[in-house]
């Protein structure tokens, strides 16, 4: 984890949170304005505009105003990051669990058979 930093702790502690959870996913489908956004949350306005800030100030997003309308936009490399972390890891327990596999194999004597 040392190789991505503060960066990476910023993201999970973003996504920790459904509700920004829920707004990363709706901007993988494409841009939304700050008002689409908010359509299913039972929250004020204010509200949703902190968790979008956290979302932007760890660069998952990126919006722009136009006039009154404030537009999201998913950063995609940003994921990417978290992708490539979580496919590390991924190897590393696949590597473990092969390794557990061949020493149950062992000790329930497979082994010997072949």
């Amino acid at each position: 984890m040392d190789n991505y930093g503060a960066s990476l702790d910023s993201i999970f502690h973003a996504l920790a949170d459904p509700t920004r959870r829920a707004i990363v996913q709706r901007l993988g489908r494409g841009p939304a304005t700050v008002t689409e956004l908010a359509q299913p949350f039972a929250m004020a306005l204010p509200s949703l505009m902190k968790h979008v800030g956290v979302l932007e100030e760890t660069g998952l997003i990126r919006s722009k105003k136009t006039g009154r309308v404030r537009t999201c936009v998913l950063e995609r490399k940003k994921l990417a990051a978290v992708e490539l972390w979580l496919g590390e890891q991924r190897a590393v327990w696949r590597a473990r669990y092969g390794n557990l596999d061949e020493l149950l194999a062992k000790l329930n004597g497979e082994d010997d058979e072949n």
